[in-house]
């Protein structure tokens, strides 16, 4: 009885503490946008929008009249108050951008949306008014730069050039951006990276890579130029194909009496603050755009092109290995197969080698050592195949053909793999029946012993029915060579679709893409922004090539659309799958919470192929 009465003063308490944090959550959730009324031009401020309940999904409108410098940038605060055994809980997501005013005038930015409780939530929207000159608030951002007149596209400008106009498809082109400048530039920020439908880019220049500097006269004036950055692009269709501008913010200095201050960055400390530009200068920020870019991108020659092409495209060399060539059966061996050379290494797939059927043969596991210089892509990649030999005897492994385009010559080249000779000896627990005379101990299986036939004479007697002759033992007669018919026939069925690549390759499609999710995850909790973009693209890339039978080399948006078309996949899925793919290559690049933008992006491609994978069956 006193047990009942502890229990009960313990849980009339729990039951009101219950109550109370209940009443906390049940506070009226707000989604509302803040922003300053009136700001200057050229000027840089916050817009904040905030909800106080757990949320996500957040979307956010079209921001055209302001330029985005960072952002969207989310946070979280929560609190938990008791008051009188009153428990009150609170939870505030927010998301931040920093934007800059571009011209003068009243506008009005739509309102945005964000998921709460299953529920779509709309904010307020926000007017902000642009005046000329200084505001009446301060700024948000503190920024040094100041409205001033306009600075000629004679002294600062961007180029864009290409190391080649008509490549191949496939072909290695490197696209070069330098600034121009016959004025100090003490800042700069790429604000926006050009949308490159039809390639497939790689970065060849990393954040630590020291600028190439130097000077150049064009019409008779002198400039500094420095290279900030430069890209790999490999066209995956023919035609003409269009690099579009890129967008780049500087903070150009103009002469000004008071004493200029130097700059943390080594590069323009060197490249600018010398007598070249003068001593003194004020801050001016300008929006710069490089020139576009046609290139004909000339389709690969049919003449001469085998069915062992896979879409290799440079100057290229291969060398095999294998770490055993005898080896007990049931012991594993390893066969590497390495690509090395100049060119598209990325694109190159797993050789088809022709292993002995008495071979188990895993999927292989791909080594990469790339190089990424301002040179361009080089480096090789590794095939490990794992090998179990089953049965023991002699075997060989027939060479390998790998077919690449040759772009020195024009032409179509094969190359060949070395032959292995493998020597299988008998396992542990293997072996096979020997025989000789009727002697019980001649008989044996090799590793095992086995009892002899019991020759004893047995007293049988008859009963009402025989087994033999009746029904039963036809059935039981027969089993065997039906049974033995089945296998024969489901083995024929099992080796034939496993000679159908293709169809193997549809099957284990979404198993290889989960794989590469699995390994982008880790990346995503090492923060490693390049290698888990790297694996993303290839999960997705990988996961249509695999999955209707098209080389990388011919993938493009265009190709996977209308693969997708052919199958009756929902339009807006097949939207959602491109833009997940465009948003693949814009990650290397976003502004703002990298983080976060690699958890939208890993969410993003997690539910297209599930649910493209939903759709296919």
């Amino acid at each position: 009885m006193r047990m009942k009465s502890v229990n009960r003063k313990f849980i009339f308490p729990l039951l009101l503490l219950a109550l109370s944090v209940i009443s906390g959550y049940g506070q009226q959730v707000e989604f509302k946008a803040t922003a300053r009324d009136e700001v200057a031009v050229g000027e840089q401020f916050r817009l904040i929008y905030t909800v106080n309940a757990q949320a996500n999904g957040f979307k956010a409108p079209s921001i055209r009249d302001f330029s985005i410098i960072v952002g969207p940038n989310q946070s979280t605060s929560s609190s938990m108050q008791i008051i009188n055994n009153q428990v009150t809980r609170s939870i505030e997501y927010s998301y931040t951008f920093v934007l800059q005013a571009n011209k003068e005038g009243t506008f009005t930015i739509n309102p945005a949306s964000v998921n709460v409780d299953g529920k779509s939530r709309q904010s307020n929207p926000v007017t902000i008014k642009v005046v000329k000159g200084s505001p009446q608030q301060g700024n948000d951002n503190q920024g040094t730069a100041q409205s001033a007149p306009d600075i000629s596209s004679k002294n600062l400008f961007v180029k864009a050039s290409v190391n080649k106009n008509s490549p191949y498809q496939g072909e290695q082109v490197i696209v070069t951006y330098k600034i121009y400048t016959r004025i100090p530039v003490s800042e700069y920020s790429v604000t926006k990276i050009p949308a490159l439908t039809g390639f497939w880019t790689e970065n060849l220049m990393k954040d630590n890579t020291p600028l190439k500097q130097y000077r150049e006269t064009i019409n008779g004036a002198e400039y500094v130029v420095a290279e900030f950055k430069k890209d790999a692009l490999f066209a995956q269709k023919s035609g003409k194909l269009k690099i579009a501008p890129l967008e780049l913010d500087v903070i150009a200095q103009v002469e000004r009496k008071t004493k200029r201050a130097r700059t943390n960055d080594p590069f323009f400390d060197n490249f600018f603050n010398d007598s070249f530009f003068g001593s003194a200068y004020q801050n001016v920020r300008k929006t710069l755009y490089s020139n576009s870019i046609i290139l004909n991108v000339k389709p690969l020659p049919v003449a001469g092109k085998s069915n062992d092409f896979s879409g290799a495209v440079g100057d290229f060399k291969i060398t095999s290995s294998i770490d055993k060539k005898t080896v007990k059966a049931n012991d594993a061996l390893t066969l590497r197969f390495t690509v090395s050379g100049r060119g598209n290494l990325k694109f190159i797939d797993k050789p088809n080698i022709i292993f002995p059927t008495d071979f188990d043969v895993y999927d292989p596991r791909i080594v990469d050592n790339i190089n990424t210089t301002a040179s361009g892509m080089s480096g090789k990649r590794t095939f490990e195949f794992l090998i179990v030999p089953r049965n023991h005897g002699s075997y060989t492994i027939k060479p390998a053909s790998f077919v690449y385009f040759d772009l020195d010559n024009g032409k179509y080249k094969t190359l060949r793999s070395a032959e292995f000779k493998i020597t299988v000896e008998k396992g542990v627990g293997g072996g096979s029946y020997v025989g000789a005379g009727n002697d019980k101990e001649d008989f044996k299986y090799i590793g095992t012993d086995i009892r002899y036939i019991n020759t004893d004479i047995l007293n049988l007697r008859p009963v009402n029915m025989f087994l033999f002759g009746s029904i039963k033992f036809w059935i039981l007669f027969m089993l065997p060579f039906v049974l033995f018919i089945i296998f024969l026939v489901t083995w024929q069925k099992e080796l034939k679709k496993r000679g159908n690549i293709a169809l193997m390759r549809n099957k284990k499609a979404t198993g290889v893409a989960r794989k590469r999710l699995k390994a982008a995850e880790q990346y995503l909790k090492q923060g490693n922004q390049q290698s888990f973009c790297t694996e993303i693209s290839n999960a997705l890339w990988g996961y249509i090539s695999d999955k209707f039978n098209i080389s990388r080399s011919a993938l493009s948006i265009d190709s996977v659309s209308e693969a997708l078309q052919k199958q009756n996949v929902k339009a807006d899925l097949i939207s959602k799958f491109v833009s997940t793919l465009n948003n693949c290559e814009f990650a290397r690049f976003a502004p703002g919470d990298k983080s976060q933008v690699m958890d939208n992006l890993y969410t993003e491609a997690l539910q297209v192929i599930t649910q493209t994978e939903q759709e296919l069956k």
